[in-house]
């Protein structure tokens, strides 16, 4: 066995509803798995220290970045990714608004939308926009991205409010 063979360690967790065994270096971030060893690529590399959110997913269906997660701290964890969603109320939305430009943070958005809407469904405005500052849009979609919120929200009354269980 060679040392980097022995540097590997197996992480038993649930991505998208499959229970998956990968091998990873201590230092490996489950973004870098996620992406490279997985090939579920909708999750971004933006920044790497934790201030874009291009790279958020569900951990247990709270929204973290997996840049800032070691693939070995998933052990035993639920993951959610933008591939698991599968055509959301949430992703819905986004398409309904175009609230996109390029589409690089979308998913992060997305995912950290979708966490709001599970943990918190009567979120009010305040808190809808507390939660929107932790992802950033280059092409400034801000007004979009407010725009689906207000839909899931019901701040627009015009849009009947989604559902958002499982």
């Amino acid at each position: 066995m060679s040392l980097q063979e022995s540097s590997m360690y197996p992480v038993n967790f649930q991505i998208n509803g499959e229970r998956k065994t990968i091998r990873a270096r201590g230092a490996d971030t489950l973004l870098y798995v996620l992406r490279d060893g997985l090939g579920l690529t909708g999750s971004k590399s933006g920044c790497d220290n934790g201030d874009c959110g291009a790279c958020t997913i569900l951990v247990n269906d709270i929204p973290m970045k997996a840049c800032l997660i070691l693939a070995v701290e998933a052990e035993g964890q639920h993951i959610t990714t933008i591939e698991g969603l599968k055509h959301s109320p949430v992703q819905q939305a986004f398409v309904q608004k175009q609230a996109f430009q390029c589409g690089y943070c979308t998913p992060g958005f997305i995912m950290n939308c979708h966490g709001l809407a599970n943990l918190h469904p009567n979120a009010n405005e305040e808190m809808v926009q507390l939660w929107l500052e932790s992802n950033i849009c280059r092409c400034t979609s801000y007004i979009e991205i407010h725009g689906v919120m207000k839909t899931i929200f019901a701040f627009d009354s015009r849009i009947e409010p989604k559902s958002f269980g499982d």
